[in-house]
């Protein structure tokens, strides 16, 4: 988009018009997902994916991807992102048993945490050589998943046939006020994530604060997604088994901690260290809070369920980006930080006295 326009606001649009849709479509989302295969779903929206790429290199080949295209593309990669992230999250249950949930979840996480590490890498080396060469492994590879994803075998679930209705579509919303553990576990993912933006400001930590060139920036960059598959590895060979409850509020205590060390470090190495940790410690909490989630949810209220923390997980993404931006702009870098790392401490310790359910919570099997 960017070399097309070479417009900033352009370029934002093409986040915008992914994050629309996913918030228009959550309550339709979750029924989808629950009345229809949910394999099924996934990989019809990884065909359309693929399609979509393939018009794009079509578009380049031929020289009619402009401005337009590429937005419009962006909204029907975002609607189907939208439809298959809750789809997928709510299928894993139905491939492993229960007592390996944690371990299936923590191995997911180990394999998007390599896609974030290499997928970049990969991409900005093949948009070197050309958008060509970029739109084809798109298309190539989404394909591939495609067959890997049908080729799943699945539990056949009895999908509900009741109506839909008003009450239906927003029973997923119900569900999870009526159910302490998981309104507190997907309220705390909301502000811990919208409080703890401080990787959003890296750009200006690298070139003002730590005085380091687009090669720090980039150990910076990677240092997070790096921690986070070193835990994910551990996570998914040694499962946590006990004090659950306790170990989820440690974890986000001790992202809150390091972002502080973050916000004050002047050193890349210990600025490095404290991003490694922060991607650790945040996914010893994904970990956890994806499989309370998933396992205090029937499976016919799953795709529902897995709609709304979707929607609570992009928002807050979104919405964290932004505020951290906008007290950086308001106050410095290091203050938005800083006020950050100590707001997720705060959050962490509120929750634990709102939601005692959640901190009470001694094992996986109690769910």
């Amino acid at each position: 988009m960017y070399s097309l326009t070479h417009d900033a606001f352009s370029l934002g649009l093409v986040g915008l018009a992914q994050f629309v849709p996913m918030v228009l479509l959550t309550l339709v989302v979750g029924q989808v997902a629950d009345r229809f295969d949910r394999r099924r779903i996934v990989y019809l929206c990884q065909i359309i994916e693929a399609c979509v790429a393939g018009l794009l290199l079509y578009g380049n080949l031929f020289g009619w991807l402009g401005r337009e295209q590429i937005l419009l593309a962006a909204m029907v990669l975002g609607a189907c992102r939208a439809f298959e992230g809750p789809s997928s999250a709510a299928l894993l249950p139905q491939l492993v048993p229960k007592s390996i949930l944690q371990k299936a979840i923590a191995l997911s996480t180990s394999a998007g945490q390599t896609a974030q590490i290499l997928g970049p890498s990969i991409g900005g080396l093949l948009y070197a050589l050309g958008p060509t060469y970029v739109y084809s492994t798109a298309t190539a590879s989404l394909l591939v998943a495609t067959i890997l994803t049908w080729s799943i075998q699945s539990k056949k679930i009895e999908r509900t046939s009741e109506p839909v209705t008003l009450s239906s579509i927003f029973s997923g919303l119900v569900f999870v006020r009526q159910h302490p553990i998981i309104l507190g576990t997907i309220s705390l993912d909301l502000f811990a994530v919208l409080l703890g933006g401080a990787t959003a400001l890296l750009p200006i930590f690298a070139q003002d604060i730590l005085k380091t060139g687009p090669f720090g920036l980039g150990l910076m960059r990677t240092a997070p997604a790096v921690g986070a598959l070193l835990m994910s590895i551990v996570l998914a060979n040694f499962p946590l088994k006990k004090a659950i409850g306790p170990k989820l509020f440690a974890a986000l205590g001790v992202f809150g901690l390091v972002t502080m060390l973050f916000a004050l470090s002047t050193n890349l190495y210990l600025s490095l260290f404290a991003l490694l940790v922060i991607g650790a410690s945040d996914v010893v909490s994904v970990v956890i809070r994806s499989s309370l989630v998933q396992l205090q949810t029937p499976d016919e209220m799953r795709g529902r369920v897995n709609a709304v923390n979707s929607l609570f997980i992009g928002t807050s993404n979104q919405l964290g980006e932004f505020e951290s931006g906008t007290l950086a702009g308001l106050m410095g870098a290091v203050p938005a930080a800083l006020i950050g790392g100590i707001g997720t401490v705060i959050v962490a310790g509120l929750w634990m006295f709102l939601f005692p359910s959640l901190r009470k919570i001694r094992s996986l099997s109690e769910s």
